[in-house]
């Protein structure tokens, strides 16, 4: 097949996504009965390979409403959402979408559970919501390490398992998953304690828990550490969730940045993982029809 042809090929079917993707857009606002817009055609709807469950981040489509991401995540083929606390979840509900990780609990980002002086503050509003997350049939609930502020990582490891000690049994009776998500403190969030792989695995093996795991951010471990592959494949038994996103810039994930999914999609299916893959970047495109598009993308080349 020549080149011109290919690019032929490829415009077309470029065209044909946009164009169910501005679909989608235009029917969320007039689709009253909170179904797919009446003119999505079931067929069109993608059929998946069934290794890795798919999720997108709520934050990074803030400019649709919830509803309005609902219905572009049904008109994609999949059926998650992350980062949605309890005020979402009804509509989610509604449209047969998963809260795949919960959140609300936690004070901040800043302000966890390296932290004494709010362990009683922690406590009460995770026990509360670990009921809200169980009562929803939902299982992950998020939280956050907190800032070092002169801590040594000795000091706040110990201080974080004194403070989850106070909320996993009742976890455990519930059968929620606390996951403290880790982040790089390179570039966008300097001075935060679980910003390494390591730190968070000891974190682990010193709960001793499976109802505590860490949500393994790609594109915050690959800022501070790398070496992504590797340490899914020594770790994964810690690993409860993954978030994506394209590095340098936390945009998009295809080929103009410096790591390749697919193959850390391979890595992720391939040591047994059944939990989600979300998508966290955040689209560089302008338009809704664009953003769509690079989530419709996206999904595609995690789907190994």
């Amino acid at each position: 097949m020549s080149n011109s042809r290919r690019n032929m090929l490829k415009g077309m079917a470029l065209s044909s996504a946009a164009l169910a993707a501005s679909t989608v857009v235009s029917g969320c606002a007039s689709s009253a009965n909170n179904q797919a817009p009446a003119n999505a055609s079931k067929d069109a709807v993608p059929k998946f390979k069934g290794n890795i469950n798919h999720s997108v981040a709520r934050w990074t489509y803030g400019d649709l409403s919830i509803e309005e991401l609902c219905q572009v995540v049904k008109s994609l083929g999949f059926s998650a959402i992350d980062l949605i606390g309890p005020e979402g979840w009804p509509i989610l509900k509604r449209y047969g979408i998963d809260s795949s990780m919960c959140n609300g609990a936690e004070l901040n980002l800043v302000d966890g559970f390296i932290h004494p002086e709010f362990h009683d503050e922690l406590e009460q509003r995770y026990l509360k919501h670990i009921d809200l997350v169980a009562e929803a049939g939902y299982k992950n609930l998020i939280c956050f390490s907190g800032n070092a502020r002169g801590m040594s990582k000795e000091q706040g490891l110990k201080n974080a398992v004194a403070g989850l000690k106070r909320i996993l049994p009742y976890a455990e009776q519930k059968g929620v998953v606390i996951q403290m998500e880790l982040f790089n403190s390179r570039v966008d969030h300097p001075d935060y304690m679980a910003d390494s792989s390591k730190w968070g695995v000891d974190l682990c093996k010193a709960l001793g828990s499976e109802h505590f795991k860490l949500l393994y951010d790609i594109y915050h471990m690959q800022v501070n550490e790398g070496d992504i592959i590797r340490t899914i494949e020594d770790n994964h038994q810690y690993f409860g969730h993954y978030h994506t996103a394209g590095v340098p810039g936390r945009h998009e994930i295809g080929d103009n940045q410096e790591l390749y999914y697919p193959a850390i999609a391979r890595a992720i299916r391939d040591v047994g993982f059944t939990g989600y893959l979300a998508q966290e970047f955040i689209p560089a495109a302008e338009t809704k029809t664009g953003k769509i598009e690079s989530l419709r993308e996206a999904i595609h080349i995690c789907d190994v």
